[in-house]
C-alpha cells in the first residue's frame, strides 16, 4: 500500500482525540465509475451449465481467495483494533452501521459480543437501515436515506468517545455515508469497510479497510465473497479489541460469569485448567467467588480474597495474565535464594527466575531466547539462546544477572549425555548447581517413580515416567520419520493425505479441504504440494494444521473425527506402555499433559483419559502443564532443598 493510498489515512499512536486527519473527497468522475462489486466474473460465466459438484468446486475456488484479500488489509485492521480497544477502555462504544447484508452482519457481530465476552449491554451496537425489521426482510429505499442514519445515531446518543464502523460493500451506500458524516461531526472516530477501491466511503472516513475480493460468483450478489470478507473483518475487529481488553487468557474466554449450566461447565473446565484443581474443587472455587471466573482464578493463583482478587484485576487493567503475575516485592533475594528454570526447544526457549520460599518458589521474572535444542542447533548456539533468556528474566525482575543457587534446564534434544554435558559445560557459570534434563522431564516433575506419567503432544509426541534408580521410562518420541504417532505432525500429514484423496475422488469429501486452502494460502488442492514442500514451511508450520483438524472434528466432520480418534488411540497406547511398566505396588498415578495439541484443547486430552479408563488404567487425576519453565524452577528448588 503506497503512502498516497486513500485507505492509509494516518500513522498514529493513541490517544487520537487531537489528531486532525485529511480527507480526499470523491470527484463526480469517481461517483460515475462502475462498481467493482457489480463486475462479471469470467471464471463463473457458465456456472449455470455445471452440475452440483461443479458449482461447489467453482464457488470453493472463489472463496479460497477471500482470506488473502482480508490478510492484505492486516495493517489497517490492526490500527482499527487499537483505536476500538482504546476507546472502549475509556468508556466509549463500538457502533456498526450498514444496510442490507452489511447491516445484518454488523448486527450479528454486535449481538455475539455479550455471550462471548460478557460485554455490558450497549458496549457494541449494530444499526441497520430500516431498523430491526430489516434483519429478516428488505426495507425498500432505506439504504438510500442518509437522514435515517443520522436519526439512528442520535437515538443512541453517539458521541466523541465512540467508534463508528460504516459497512458498505460498494462504498457508496447513502445511509452509511450519512452516518459517517454525522459521526465525524460529533467527534467520533470513523472506520469504513468496503470491497470496492477508491470509494466515497474510503475517502470519507478516518481509517479505511478495503479487502478486494474481486467479482462475485453471481454478479452483484455481495452476500457471497464480499459478505464473507466483511464477516472475517468484523470478527477480527471485535475479537481483537476484546483480547486487548483482557477478555481472554491465551485463547480461553475467561471474562465469564457462570449464569447458566453451559457457562458453569465452561468456567469449571477453564478454572481447573488454569489453577491445577480438579473439577470438583474448581466448582467450589467458582461458587466461593460469586461465579466470576477471572476473580476465582486470581484468588486461587495469588492466595487472596475475592475483593483482593478484584482489586488486582483492576490494577492490571482487567488482564488476567497481569493480575496473576507475582510481583518482585519484599527483601532483595541473595544469590543463594535464587533458582532458574529453563524450557528449551527447537524454535526458542523460556526462562523463569524465582526465589525460594517455604514450600515452593515465587516467580520474579520471565525471559525468552533463541533455539535451545543442542541436537538441532549445536551446544554453543543452544547455550547462547539460554543465556539470552536468563538475562531477560533478570531484567524483568529488575535485577542484574548473577549466578544463582540452582538451575534446571529442560531441553529438547538433551536425551544423550554428551549433548547435555556440552551445554552444561558452557553454562556452568550461571548456577552453583546446574542440571540439564530433557524437556519432557519438566512436564513430569520431581515425584517418586511411578507417581506420574507425562504425555507430551505438540509437533511431536512422547510419554515419559520416572523409573527406579533414577532412570526414565519412555514410549514414543521416535521422531518425524518413524514415530511421533498422535502428534500434530502426524495428524496434519494424515489430514493432508485425506484432502488429496478427496480431491482425487478416492476418498470421502471433507471440510478439511477448504480449511487446508485457507491455512496454507492456496486456491486449489493441487497447489498444496508446492507450498508444503517449500524449505521455509518446516514441520512446525505443517503441524499447526492439526488445530484445524480438531476444529473440524468438533463441528462433526467425519474424516476429521476419525483422525482425532486415531490420534487419541495412539497417545493412549503410549501412556499404557509406560503405565504397565511401573514398579509393583506403585499405586495410583497422575497424568501430566503438555504440548499445544493437548493443552490447546481439553477434548483430545479427555479422549485419551477415556481410552485409558476403558483399558483399566485410569489416572487418579489429569493435570495440564502450561508453564514448563516454572516447573523447572520448582525442580531446581527441590534440588536446593535436598542439598
Amino acid at each position: 500500500m503506497t503512502a498516497g493510498d486513500p485507505r492509509r489515512r494516518q500513522e498514529y499512536s493513541v490517544p487520537l482525540s487531537a489528531v486532525i486527519i485529511p480527507r480526499r473527497h470523491a470527484s463526480p468522475r469517481d461517483r460515475m465509475r462502475p462498481l467493482a462489486t457489480e463486475a462479471v466474473n469470467p471464471a463463473t460465466a457458465a456456472i449455470d451449465s455445471l452440475d452440483s459438484r461443479g458449482i461447489v468446486r467453482a464457488m470453493a475456488a472463489e472463496d479460497a481467495l477471500i482470506a488473502a484479500a482480508v490478510a492484505s488489509e492486516g495493517e489497517a485492521i490492526a490500527q482499527a483494533i487499537d483505536v476500538i480497544a482504546e476507546r472502549l477502555r475509556r468508556g466509549g462504544r463500538l457502533v456498526y452501521l450498514g444496510a442490507g447484508t452489511s447491516g445484518r452482519l454488523g448486527v450479528l457481530d454486535a449481538s455475539e459480543c455479550p455471550p462471548t465476552f460478557s460485554t455490558p449491554p450497549g458496549m457494541v451496537i449494530g444499526l441497520i437501515a430500516g431498523g430491526p425489521s430489516a434483519l429478516t426482510r428488505a426495507i425498500e429505499g432505506a439504504e438510500d436515506r442518509p437522514e435515517l442514519a443520522v436519526a439512528d445515531l442520535e437515538g443512541i446518543g453517539f458521541g466523541a468517545a465512540d467508534v463508528l464502523v460504516g459497512i458498505a460493500t460498494s462504498g457508496r451506500t447513502p445511509y452509511v455515508l450519512g452516518g459517517v458524516a454525522h459521526a465525524r461531526g460529533r467527534g467520533g472516530f470513523t472506520v469504513g469497510l468496503a470491497c470496492s477501491p477508491e470509494s466515497p466511503l474510503a475517502a470519507a472516513v478516518d481509517l479505511a479497510i478495503v479487502p478486494l475480493v474481486g467479482p462475485e460468483v453471481i454478479a452483484g450478489s455481495t452476500r457471497l465473497k464480499a459478505g464473507t470478507a466483511t464477516k472475517l473483518v468484523l470478527n477480527m475487529l471485535s475479537t481483537g479489541a476484546m483480547i486487548r481488553l483482557g477478555k481472554t487468557y491465551g485463547n480461553l474466554m475467561v471474562d465469564l460469569r457462570a449464569t447458566n449450566s453451559k457457562l458453569l461447565d465452561r468456567s469449571r473446565r477453564i478454572a481447573a485448567r488454569l489453577t491445577g484443581l480438579d473439577e470438583a474443587a474448581a466448582t467450589d472455587l467458582l461458587l466461593r467467588h460469586g461465579g466470576e471466573l477471572k476473580t476465582a482464578i486470581v484468588a486461587a493463583r495469588r492466595g487472596v480474597s475475592t475483593d483482593e482478587a478484584r482489586q488486582l484485576l483492576t490494577v492490571a487493567d482487567g488482564q488476567l495474565r497481569g493480575a496473576i503475575a507475582e510481583p518482585a516485592v519484599g527483601p532483595a533475594p541473595t544469590a543463594g535464594d535464587l533458582v532458574i528454570g529453563v524450557d528449551g526447544g527447537g524454535s526458542g526457549c523460556r526462562a523463569v527466575l524465582a526465589r525460594l520460599e517455604a514450600g515452593g518458589v515465587t516467580i520474579l521474572g520471565r525471559g525468552t531466547g533463541g533455539p535451545a535444542n543442542p541436537r538441532a542447533v549445536g551446544a554453543p548456539a543452544a547455550a547462547a539462546g539460554i543465556r539470552d533468556a536468563v538475562a531477560a528474566a533478570f531484567t524483568a525482575a529488575g535485577r542484574s544477572p548473577q549466578p544463582v543457587a540452582t538451575a534446571c534446564l529442560g531441553l529438547a534434544g538433551a536425551g544423550r549425555q554428551v549433548d547435555a554435558a556440552a551445554v552444561a559445560a558452557l553454562l556452568a557459570d550461571i548456577a552453583a548447581d546446574l542440571v540439564v534434563v530433557t524437556d519432557g522431564e519438566l512436564v513430569l516433575g520431581d515425584g517418586p517413580p511411578g507417581a506420574a506419567v507425562a504425555l507430551i503432544a505438540g509437533t511431536g509426541s512422547l510419554a515419559l515416567a520416572h523409573a527406579a534408580a533414577g532412570r526414565l521410562d519412555r514410549a514414543g518420541g521416535w521422531g518425524a520419520v518413524i514415530g511421533d504417532e498422535g502428534s500434530g505432525w502426524s495428524i496434519a500429514r494424515a489430514a493432508l493425505a485425506a484432502v488429496a484423496a478427496a480431491a482425487d475422488g478416492r476418498g470421502p469429501a471433507t471440510t478439511l479441504a477448504s480449511r487446508a486452502l485457507v491455512r496454507f494460502g492456496v486456491a486449489r488442492p493441487e497447489d498444496l504440494v508446492t507450498v508444503i514442500q517449500r524449505p521455509e514451511m518446516g514441520r512446525e508450520r505443517i503441524a499447526a494444521f492439526a488445530a484445524d483438524v480438531i476444529a473440524a472434528a468438533d463441528e462433526g466432520d467425519g474424516v476429521a473425527t476419525a483422525l482425532i480418534d486415531a490420534a487419541a488411540d495412539d497417545l493412549a497406547r503410549m501412556v499404557l506402555a509406560v503405565v504397565r511398566r511401573r514398579p509393583a505396588g506403585a499405586g495410583g498415578w497422575t497424568l501430566r499433559v503438555a504440548g499445544g495439541l493437548l493443552t490447546g484443547t481439553t477434548g483430545l486430552a479427555e479422549a485419551v483419559t477415556t481410552r485409558l479408563a476403558r483399558d483399566g488404567e485410569a489416572p487418579v487425576a489429569m493435570m495440564m502443564v502450561t508453564d514448563p519453565a516454572a516447573e523447572g524452577a520448582r525442580i531446581a528448588a527441590a534440588r536446593r532443598a535436598a542439598r
